[in-house]
């Protein structure tokens, strides 16, 4: 079986047992799979996992990273703090296909409580793992970077 990308897998407490499911048919794929934590599912602040995910992406070590809590609001609210992390919810395809064709997206968050098992959630998965970013978008995602580092876009709206 070749192996397909690395990706990096985070969760915290609510999303322990799907997060295990997930990464079990993951590896059945052939994904190399870097588990972050949250190890049980008695202890796993999402923040911490968030920002864990996020260095394996940002370092190049894992070439995208998925994250799992109860309703992946909360993850990807995290994630987003996190400059060049694009974070993305998604509860079906349509919305995973486009955060990687428009938004070039490079987190995907689950909700457990949303999705509710592991074979509602892997054509979800599959479509963003699969999903290709169009380029035609460079001049957002450019203006996404500015207000990550904090710099204003009001002078470059008159222009726009």
């Amino acid at each position: 079986m070749e192996l397909q990308m690395k990706l990096a897998v985070g969760c915290d407490v609510a999303g322990y047992d799907f997060k295990c499911g997930l990464i079990d048919s993951l590896r059945q794929r052939g994904y190399r799979v870097t588990d972050v934590g949250c190890n049980s599912c008695h202890e796993g602040i999402y923040p911490y996992y968030a920002e864990r995910v996020a260095k394996e992406v940002l370092s190049g070590r894992c070439e995208r990273g998925i994250l799992i809590c109860g309703t992946g609001q909360g993850m990807m609210m995290a994630a987003n703090k996190i400059p060049g992390i694009r974070a993305a919810l998604c509860t079906e395809i349509f919305t995973a296909i486009m955060s990687r064709e428009h938004n070039n997206s490079n987190v995907l968050c689950l909700g457990a409580w949303v999705l509710e098992d592991v074979q509602r959630a892997l054509p979800i998965v599959e479509a963003w793992l699969f999903g290709k970013y169009s380029g035609r978008h460079d001049d957002k995602l450019a203006l996404l970077e500015k207000l990550s580092r904090g710099e204003t876009l009001e002078d470059e709206e008159a222009q726009a």
